[in-house]
């Protein structure tokens, strides 16, 4: 059941951009940017990886389930670092990488040390 409802998010949450109208006069689909496109494309794939089979055990599945949505993290922050132009917001996608990457690291090492 849980998976359905995550399956279900998942769809709505990629179908909602590409259902977006162009209300100018044509009512044709928006074109997204470079940028958006890369922001659902690192979007789909995080919600994709997180989509892990669950054990039962809640800390196991909260750090399988972590590591790629940090990595989801990691991706949309080096998106704003090509694309982005505010250098306080670059400031904090660097910030991000760093973090989340350290943590990445700390969750792959525990998983390793339970044989994940």
């Amino acid at each position: 059941m849980k998976s359905a409802i995550i399956a279900l998010a998942v769809t709505l949450a990629l179908a909602a951009p590409s259902m977006a109208q162009d209300h100018s006069g044509h009512g044709a689909a928006t074109a997204p940017s470079e940028a958006a496109a890369a922001y659902e494309a690192a979007n789909a794939a995080m919600h994709a990886d997180m989509a892990v089979e669950l054990t039962g055990d809640a800390d196991v599945d909260f750090i399988r389930s972590m590591i790629p949505h940090h990595q989801g993290a990691v991706e949309m922050a080096k998106i704003v670092l090509k694309y982005g132009t505010d250098p306080e917001v670059k400031a904090l996608a660097e910030a991000v990488i760093a973090a989340q990457d350290a943590e990445i690291e700390w969750m792959e090492k525990w998983l390793a040390s339970k044989g994940y």
